[in-house]
């Protein structure tokens, strides 16, 4: 019996599924341990008598993350430190230099080697284990619950990273985004096109990629149709002097 095999689950090539196998090592570990810390978390918010207001919480920690997503993405890993020669920034610059610049430029310069596309545990465990006690300053059912969302979220994104250069799934915003980022790794749009799951932020901050780029990539589609309205509106704003 001759198998058919679904579009989109295994990478093209050869060379793709071996980098893929080699990234999804590193994400079964950061999906495993980020995903324990935000249930355990979720679950202690839950357990409180405001259950419904840790929810709430949980649920905003996705805009958070979108916008600290865009950020990171745009104002720290595409940016070259310098190195300073100040005592308490010379330790912090040394490790851009020493990590940043190798991880998402190394990406950048080869967009499907597996051990550049994703994150390890350890890259974003400081950050975690300073956050996670400080959050508990505040009432188990706010801030916690908002860490707990954006740590989900974080493994969300680092999957969706992962399937963008790897996998051709045929739902159409996946297909935009893919379109979106690829070119964002492309030497003409390397400067824009910073969300990586979404392009909200990019229109906010004037970073989309310009009508006639989007057009070609995303043709008259829903998506580019909606573009066109925002572009319109911010055209009229404009005219009349409202930035």
């Amino acid at each position: 019996m001759r198998t058919v095999r679904r579009p989109g689950i295994r990478p093209v090539s050869a060379y793709k599924r071996e980098q893929a196998a080699i990234s999804r090592r590193k994400l079964y570990r950061v999906t495993a341990f980020y995903t324990i810390c935000a249930a355990i978390l979720l679950v202690l918010g839950l357990r409180t008598s405001h259950p419904y207001v840790a929810l709430a919480f949980f649920l905003g920690g996705i805009p958070l993350w979108t916008f600290t997503e865009y950020t990171s993405h745009r104002f720290v890993f595409h940016r070259h430190w310098k190195m300073s020669q100040r005592k308490y920034k010379k330790y912090f610059t040394y490790l851009t230099h020493r990590y940043l610049d190798p991880t998402h430029f190394g990406h950048h310069e080869r967009p499907f080697d597996g051990e550049h596309i994703n994150g390890q545990v350890k890259d974003l465990l400081p950050i975690f284990l300073v956050a996670v006690p400080v959050s508990f300053l505040f009432p188990t059912y706010t801030c916690p619950m908002l860490l707990a969302g954006v740590v989900e979220c974080y493994v969300a994104e680092e999957w969706i990273h992962h399937s963008m250069h790897y996998y051709n799934f045929q739902n159409a915003y996946f297909r935009h985004i893919k379109k979106s980022h690829l070119y964002h790794h492309s030497s003409r749009g390397i400067d824009r096109g910073y969300g990586i799951t979404n392009a909200f932020w990019d229109v906010v901050f004037r970073t989309r990629f310009p009508p006639p780029v989007r057009a070609r990539l995303f043709g008259p589609s829903k998506y580019s149709q909606l573009s066109r309205q925002v572009d319109q509106s911010v055209t009229i704003n404009e005219s009349q002097g409202l930035h």
